[in-house]
């Protein structure tokens, strides 16, 4: 089962204005091929089916912990998605809806985004493709799931790569930044895993694709916080059998700061959630706080 903590696992910078194209891009992230939801889909899934757990316990672990950290990720790039959106919000009452206020959001990206969702992140992708189940493989062979894990990180770091490239917008880069660190944690983990159980010295294909974490400046005070070098295990007392592959001696690779690889029992600190101001000329909120309560109270009064 899993334990949910009301914070976000790094702070993302809230933007000075909405800005919902860079919030179309960063849903690549959320809900494309290689997005959060897919690699949340494959390991939580993996996780599930997961055949001889006592006898094959670390490898286990890792993709339990790994499952844990990647609903914190559909959660972190979900309100980055918000944000963006929303900007730093509008609470403007009485607007003339009339007077078209939001015209321009007629020739926005992801139109989609505003109309049905008011500006929410759902998981679809940047053209407003709904993310499906054809995204996740699970075998039920521990070998394959492994490598099929590798290429999907591999994948998804190259992802991220391209969507920070395409945006400026600081709210949408850090939260590359972050993903990129953590991106290469999960894809040097899953090499090592498959060393550990084939023999291959599979490591020596990574970084694959090649990814110089050091040309960029939002990934820098993660790699400085050795955060590069980190497994947690999102768990008080759980899944700490996955130091048998991560730890033992073994380094954070080439073109990381270097150090040695460490299993944390927990979870990161985490940041504090942005609170995100609704716009009642969007209806949402349509109600008021006090609107709630009254009609929560009618709705028990008639139960009874």
């Amino acid at each position: 089962m899993f334990m949910r903590i009301d914070r976000l696992q790094t702070e993302i910078p809230v933007p000075t204005a909405p800005n919902p194209n860079a919030g179309a891009a960063l849903q690549e992230l959320l809900g494309g091929k290689y997005g959060e939801m897919s690699t949340l889909g494959n390991y939580m899934f993996q996780s599930f089916n997961f055949r001889s757990k006592s006898k094959l316990r670390p490898f286990y672990s890792l993709v339990a912990a790994i499952t844990a950290e990647e609903l914190g990720h559909v959660e972190l790039v979900s309100n980055g998605v918000a944000m963006l959106n929303n900007g730093p919000g509008d609470p403007t009452e009485n607007v003339d809806i009339s007077a078209a206020p939001f015209e321009e959001m007629q020739d926005i990206r992801l139109a989609a985004s505003f109309f049905a969702n008011g500006g929410g992140a759902m998981p679809m992708n940047s053209n407003g493709a709904s993310w499906n189940m054809d995204f996740v493989t699970s075998t039920g062979n521990v070998i394959f799931d492994l490598l099929h894990n590798f290429h999907l990180e591999c994948g998804a770091r190259l992802h991220k790569l391209r969507v920070y490239e395409a945006m400026t917008e600081p709210t949408g880069r850090e939260v590359c930044g972050y993903l990129l660190v953590r991106g290469s944690v999960h894809a040097h983990a899953y090499a090592l895993a498959l060393k550990k159980i084939t023999g291959v010295d599979i490591e020596k294909m990574l970084p694959c694709p090649k990814i110089p974490l050091s040309a960029i400046p939002e990934s820098q005070k993660y790699l400085e916080e050795g955060i590069h070098r980190r497994l947690y295990t999102f768990s008080p007392s759980d899944y700490k059998e996955m130091a048998g592959i991560w730890g033992k001696g073994e380094q954070a690779l080439p073109d990381d700061p270097p150090g040695e690889l460490e299993v944390v029992e927990g979870m990161p600190d985490g940041a504090k959630i942005a609170e995100i101001e609704g716009t009642p000329s969007a209806f949402a909120p349509e109600y008021t706080a006090e609107e709630f309560y009254e009609i929560a109270a009618k709705l028990y009064k008639k139960s009874r």
